[in-house]
């Protein structure tokens, strides 16, 4: 399926149930970058995904300085960004990627639920559901990523979520970008996969397939099953760059955003705590689970096969599937009861 920046896409905000029609920010560019030049020019199309592009696009739209606290106030409003979440005061923000790479006081505005059967959301995103298990109403086939492609072709841990349920979440330029653990646990290996620096508009994930497995990411496998852990086995959380990304950096904090310390094997982490920060742009983070393990949360599973909403993602997948807009730290999924 192919489609255009004329077909609209739509998200279901949580909070208040509605409908809402997302601005995407480039899109006429992601078109011309995916549907034409990739087609037509792949060696340009390729130099222009690369890492080096990427962080020249980065540093041109992120680097140079917004000039008065009267403009910095004005893009602040432009993309709908609360400063007063900010722990910085609105006179730090002399850059975008100051604005980018921000701060918030998540301990109060971003509450969590302290079941320990409670699964939370890694970050402000867009979220959608989906499966490999073809018993699951959820299921996708390879759509979005290819499991064992997505984990590193020679990666130990691919037959541990074979059939396994997994959450995408897309974070758009406007977003609060630093990453929160969905889970307790001790971190049982972390690694990098090198790749591309695609977008993550939904136009180049219709046009490309299993794009997110041709990213560059970081994956960090987390043990849930020990002691103080969530108790819903291995959990992999995928951290991929997307176009303007130039790096993730590890920084788990235990308290607030207070001396914070490389992600490392071994290493208990907490759930809700910082766990790294995109450097700059728009990115995606990939959570997935073992079979029959977790049980995703009623409302998010109901609006995902919401047949009244224009997304761009259900012609792709051949069935309803909507994004939902969620919080960092709410509720994502649940422990399955009766399992350990």
């Amino acid at each position: 399926m192919s489609t255009t920046p004329g077909t609209i896409h739509q998200y279901i905000d949580r909070e208040t149930s509605l409908v809402v029609t997302e601005r995407l920010i480039g899109d006429r560019t992601v078109d011309f970058l995916y549907n034409r030049l990739r087609e037509n020019t792949p060696a340009v199309f390729r130099a222009l995904t690369s890492a080096r592009m990427s962080g020249l696009l980065g540093f041109c739209n992120y680097d140079l300085p917004v000039a008065t606290r009267d403009q910095t106030w004005k893009v602040f409003e432009r993309l709908g960004i609360d400063w007063r979440e900010c722990v910085q005061p609105l006179s730090s923000f002399t850059t975008m990627r100051r604005i980018f790479e921000r701060q918030i006081k998540y301990w109060e505005l971003r509450p969590m639920d302290n079941d320990p059967a409670a699964i939370v959301s890694p970050a402000d995103a867009r979220l959608l559901l989906g499966s490999f298990s073809e018993t699951s109403s959820l299921f996708i086939k390879e759509k979005f990523f290819d499991l064992r492609e997505l984990l590193g072709s020679d990666s130990r841990w691919y037959p541990a979520f074979d059939s396994g349920d997994f959450a995408v979440c897309r974070l758009t330029p406007d977003k609060y970008h630093y990453n929160h653990l969905p889970v307790s646990g001790t971190v049982a290996d972390i690694y990098e996969v090198d790749g591309r620096y695609h977008s993550c508009n939904p136009l180049a994930s219709v046009a490309i397939a299993s794009i997110y497995s041709k990213n560059r990411r970081v994956i960090t496998i987390i043990d849930t099953d020990v002691k103080g852990g969530s108790q819903v086995g291995l959990v992999a959380m995928v951290e991929i760059v997307a176009l303007m990304i130039g790096d993730i950096q590890q920084a788990y904090s235990p308290w607030q955003y207070i001396h914070p310390e490389p992600v490392r094997t071994g290493l208990f982490v907490g759930k809700g705590c910082p766990k790294s920060l995109y450097r700059p742009g728009s990115s995606t983070d990939i959570l997935i689970f073992e079979p029959g393990k977790i049980g995703f949360s009623p409302d998010l599973t109901t609006n995902s096969r919401r047949s009244d909403v224009q997304s761009r993602f259900t012609g792709f997948t051949g069935r309803p599937l909507v994004e939902t807009d969620i919080k960092v730290r709410s509720p994502l999924a649940r422990k399955k009861k009766g399992k350990t």
